[in-house]
């Protein structure tokens, strides 16, 4: 196939949607996350602003760090069971929340592929750069391949899916990602999930397991400041936004297991006392010395409780795998009446 028509392929076979230039989605709440955020007590910010196309870039190196053990296990896990999740799914569309470059999402593709089953991949990540990109490989690599990529946040996403292609569907939320959500969060997320799908449909959910501090601890502070480096990229997203004037080199990354709420919280400290102004948000905001933002939160899970949560929503798990160290679980759940 020549260059020309194998560009031809793939354009014919890609749609993307960018949801955060859509006007629907463009209301007064323009930075109010940001505002409320920064000026409660304790302050916060919320964990999407990683993301930008750089941030979605480190977060890709933190997942190859030695240190970083929930992408290698989860890896591990889908290595091994893909194959049954195309058995019990049959003919299945593939939705990713926060797919990024799609890496372990090529092992499903490979299950499916393998089993004769059609391809029809529709990955959703705040990161446009990123979204398209990872989608123009996967369509090279994956010759029969569809893609519906959404740029946008999951609640935009989920309330932008429509009826499937396909005979059926599966959502995917690998990672770690549930345990950024509060539980209250956690709660209306699940709803969001339940209502996205239809009866029959598929959930496929990354759980991070509890286990010992000395383990995360390391995991959220590597030798080599990757995820320091995460962290702080933050500010410089949330400046270039919202027209902010944080100084990067006055922060520093701090991150922690607290065994209370059985969660890592990452916080980016003030070195010193500074006034922060957004002119894009008419916003002023002062920090003392060693005042944090707290930009994360990462909870660890019991898996029969939140396997209970599930079925409180109507997601009734079918399949439930981990590792050997039970470090991390991978649950997948169908939609049922209750």
């Amino acid at each position: 196939m020549t260059v020309s028509k194998e560009l031809s392929s793939i354009s014919q076979r890609l749609q993307v949607r960018h949801l955060l230039k859509d006007t629907r989605f463009q209301t007064e709440s323009y930075g109010a996350d940001v505002v409320q955020g920064l000026t409660q007590t304790p302050k916060t910010l919320p964990p999407r602003y990683f993301y930008d196309d750089w941030g979605s870039q480190l977060f890709e190196q933190i997942c190859e760090l030695p240190e970083y053990y929930v992408t290698r296990t989860e890896t591990a896990i889908l290595e091994k069971y893909a194959g049954e999740i195309a058995q019990v799914t049959g003919v299945c569309e593939i939705v990713e929340l926060g797919s990024g470059s799609s890496t372990k999402t090529r092992l499903i593709l490979d299950a499916y592929q393998a089993a004769g089953l059609p391809l029809y991949y529709l990955p959703i990540d705040v990161s446009a750069g990123i979204l398209e990109s990872s989608a123009k490989q996967l369509l090279v690599d994956y010759p029969t391949l569809r893609v519906q990529a959404l740029a946008g946040t999951y609640e935009m996403a989920l309330s932008q899916l429509g009826d499937a292609v396909l005979a059926n569907r599966m959502i995917c939320f690998l990672g770690s990602t549930l345990g950024n959500l509060n539980p209250q969060e956690c709660d209306e997320f699940l709803s969001q999930i339940t209502a996205a799908l239809q009866l029959g449909e598929y959930f496929l959910l990354g759980v991070d397991l509890q286990k010992p501090k000395d383990i995360l601890d390391a995991a959220y502070n590597d030798r080599q400041g990757v995820t320091a480096a995460f962290n702080l990229n933050m500010l410089t997203h949330v400046n270039r936004l919202y027209g902010g004037n944080f100084d990067v080199s006055q922060f520093t990354h701090w991150a922690f297991y607290n065994e209370d709420e059985q969660q890592i919280e990452m916080h980016l400290r003030s070195d010193r006392p500074q006034s922060i102004h957004f002119d894009a948000l008419n916003l002023s905001v002062n920090f003392e010395t060693d005042e944090t933002i707290r930009t994360e939160i990462s909870r660890k899970f019991n898996l029969e409780k939140i396997q209970q949560e599930l079925k409180a929503k109507g997601l009734i798990p079918q399949h439930v795998w981990t590792d050997e160290q039970s470090w991390f679980g991978l649950i997948l759940c169908q939609l049922q009446l209750s």
